[in-house]
C-alpha cells in the first residue's frame, strides 16, 4: 500500500528546494558581480560580465521571493484546509455518538418502559437533525465559495427582505416572544439575489435572537456612492476585539455565545460568503456587555 505524502511535508521540501536552486547561488554569485563591476581591469568584459550576474543574482532573488510567496500560501491553505476537516469530524462526531449509544440501547431492550423509549427515540431525532442541518449548511457553503451557488440578480426592496427573514425567525422562534423593531424605508432598494439575501437576515437575526434577550432592531439606510446599509442589533453579551477577527470563520463562536446556546458557528460564515458574491461587505460593532450591531453594505440600484 502507497502512502501520501502529507501536505506540509511536500511545502516543507518545495521551500527547502527553493532555497537550494534559488538563494545558495545568488549568495555565492552576488559577490563575483560586485567584484567584476568594482575591478576595471578589462573595461568592456568586466562591465558586461559585471551586469550579467548582478542581473541573475537579481532574477534569482525575485523568484526566491515569489516562490516563497507562493509556497507560504500553499501552506496557509492546508493548514485552513486541515483545520476545516477537524472541526467538521468535532461537529459530527457528536450527534452520530449520541445516535448510536441510543440506538444500541433500544436494540439491546435496555430500556423496555414506553416512555423511556419515546424520549430515546426524541433525542435520536434532534440529533438527526443536528446533523441534516449540519450538512445543509456545509453545501450551501461550499456552493457559495465556489460559485456553484444560482443567483438571480435584480432591484429588490430591503423591506420585503427584512419581512421575510422576521418571518423565518418567528419560525426558528417557535411561539417565543421576539421583540423585532424595524425601521426600514418602504421605497429603500438593493441589487441583488432575494434568497440568498433573505437567508443572510435570518441568519444575523437568528444570532440575535440565540444570543441576546428577545429585543432585536433592524434598520437600513442609503450611503454615499450608491450603496445600503442594513443594520441588526441586539442586546447580547457583545463581542470583544479579538473575536471579531474569527467569527466569520467557518466554526469560529464567540465565548459568551457557546454557553448561551448550540450552533455550528456557521451562519456568519454563510452571511460573509453571500456578501463576497454580492460585492458586498459584512461589518460588526460590538462592545462587551453592551450588544452587538452587524452591517450588511449593498449596491443599491
Amino acid at each position: 500500500m502507497k502512502f501520501r505524502t502529507p501536505a506540509n511535508v511536500l511545502l516543507r521540501r518545495a521551500q527547502l528546494t527553493l532555497i537550494l536552486v534559488a538563494l545558495l547561488p545568488t549568495i555565492l554569485t552576488a559577490p563575483v558581480g560586485i567584484t567584476l563591476l568594482v575591478v576595471q581591469t578589462s573595461p568592456s568584459v568586466t562591465l558586461v560580465g559585471g551586469i550579467l550576474v548582478v542581473a541573475f543574482c537579481t532574477s534569482s532573488l525575485v523568484g526566491f521571493i515569489l516562490g516563497s510567496i507562493f509556497v507560504s500560501r500553499g501552506a496557509s491553505l492546508a493548514k485552513v484546509q486541515n483545520d476545516f476537516l477537524s472541526s467538521v469530524s468535532h461537529e459530527l462526531m457528536t450527534p452520530i455518538t449520541s445516535v448510536r449509544l441510543f440506538i444500541d440501547t433500544l436494540r439491546d431492550e435496555r430500556v423496555t418502559d414506553p416512555a423511556e423509549k419515546a424520549k430515546c427515540l426524541e433525542i435520536i431525532d434532534r440529533e438527526m437533525g443536528r446533523l441534516d442541518g449540519l450538512l445543509q449548511k456545509l453545501i450551501a457553503l461550499s456552493k457559495l465559495e465556489s460559485g456553484r451557488q444560482p443567483f438571480e440578480i435584480k432591484p429588490v426592496r430591503v423591506a420585503d427582505l427584512v419581512s421575510e427573514a422576521v418571518g423565518a425567525l418567528q419560525a426558528v422562534g417557535l411561539g417565543q416572544p421576539i421583540d423585532v423593531r424595524v425601521d426600514v424605508p418602504n421605497d429603500l432598494e438593493v441589487i441583488g439575489d432575494r434568497g440568498t439575501l433573505v437567508q443572510a437576515l435570518a441568519n444575523l437575526l437568528t444570532n440575535a435572537f440565540k444570543y441576546g434577550d428577545r429585543e432585536i432592531r433592524v434598520r437600513a439606510r442609503p450611503l454615499a456612492r450608491g450603496h445600503v446599509e442594513i443594520a441588526v442589533t441586539d442586546n447580547g453579551p457583545g463581542i470583544t476585539e479579538e473575536e471579531k477577527r474569527r467569527i466569520f470563520d467557518e466554526f469560529e463562536r464567540g465565548k459568551s455565545a457557546t454557553g448561551r446556546a448550540q450552533g455550528f458557528g456557521l451562519g456568519l460564515a454563510i452571511v460573509r460568503a453571500i456578501m463576497r458574491a454580492h460585492h458586498g461587505r459584512v461589518e460588526v460593532d460590538s462592545v462587551p456587555g453592551a450588544g452587538a450591531t452587524f452591517k450588511l453594505v449593498l449596491e443599491s440600484p
